[in-house]
């Protein structure tokens, strides 16, 4: 599988893809660092990749624009786990 890893995303996510034995690029690789998302999206076009972002919009944008890409993966943390509350802590 072929990937366009975004500019959101390190470089360290290519590294792992490629070490899987994927065909990846990093938007950097390409001096598209600062690109709009559409030049990103015609580049992915252009090479066949599938997008890898955290960004959420490139899935909004996505669904937005005429089929053109074979897919967009938004990758996105987990939410950070909430602090427990002082009071709990006090009364343990």
């Amino acid at each position: 599988m072929k990937f366009l890893i975004d500019n959101a995303l390190s470089p360290v996510v290519a590294e792992r893809l490629q070490a899987a034995g994927h065909d990846e690029a990093h938007v950097r690789d390409y001096g598209l660092q600062a690109a709009s998302d559409e030049e990103i999206f015609e580049r992915a076009q252009k090479e066949q990749r599938v997008v890898v972002s955290a960004d959420t919009d490139f899935a909004l944008r996505a669904v937005a624009m005429p089929a053109k890409l074979a897919a967009v993966v938004a990758r996105r943390e987990p939410p950070p786990k909430r602090p427990t509350p002082l009071a709990a802590l006090k009364r343990s």
